[in-house]
């Protein structure tokens, strides 16, 4: 289940000062390992318009078990702001910064971020690995864990090559991305 840890909706907040962007945008804060609610609510509380998509799972510890609700992207809580307001994001102490690239911070298109609210409304979501095609993995679970290979086609289960280097034989097989694990 899906949902934000602020249950304020805030109007997307304008500045009237020429030449700083005036209209909010959505970007990514990176926050300490996790950190994600704490930062959420921090948000919330200096009234910048935020959101942190979770997902409902269970948990089982030795004694016990229980229903827990985790980020669904680890590390990452959407802001919706002017970047002229950054620093409101920045001060809250378990954000490390806000995502960039070339030094110019990574707006998040407004669509994607609509489109990811309206399917956890209405549909469960878990994390999935993030896996390129080419890449050497590891089998993490069911009965080929243990086993590497080379991730070759991503297409609903994904098609995963193992090598046995000793007899210089490949083998395609069919597995669940979420049984895999990047080796580095």
């Amino acid at each position: 289940m899906a949902t934000t840890n602020s249950p304020l909706e805030f109007p997307a907040a304008t500045t009237n000062y020429p030449g700083i962007e005036s209209t909010a945008q959505w970007y990514a804060a990176y926050t300490l390992p996790r950190h994600e609610k704490i930062v959420a609510q921090q948000l919330c509380q200096k009234f910048v318009d935020s959101y942190l998509p979770l997902y409902e799972t269970v948990h089982r510890w030795k004694d016990r078990r229980a229903r827990v609700e985790l980020p669904l992207f680890p590390g990452y809580v959407f802001v919706h702001i002017p970047i002229s307001h950054r620093l409101q994001v920045l001060e809250v102490a378990s954000v490390l910064r806000i995502v960039s690239f070339s030094g110019r911070a990574a707006v998040l298109p407004e669509a994607e971020i609509e489109s990811l609210r309206n399917a956890l409304q209405h549909r469960k979501a878990k994390p999935y690995p993030y896996l390129d095609i080419g890449k050497r993995v590891r089998v993490s679970g069911g009965p080929l864990k243990g086993l590497e290979g080379i991730v070759v086609r991503r297409k609903g289960d994904m098609r995963f090559v193992v090598t046995l280097d000793s007899i210089m034989q490949s083998v395609a097989l069919e597995i669940d991305g979420s049984d895999l694990a990047q080796v580095s």
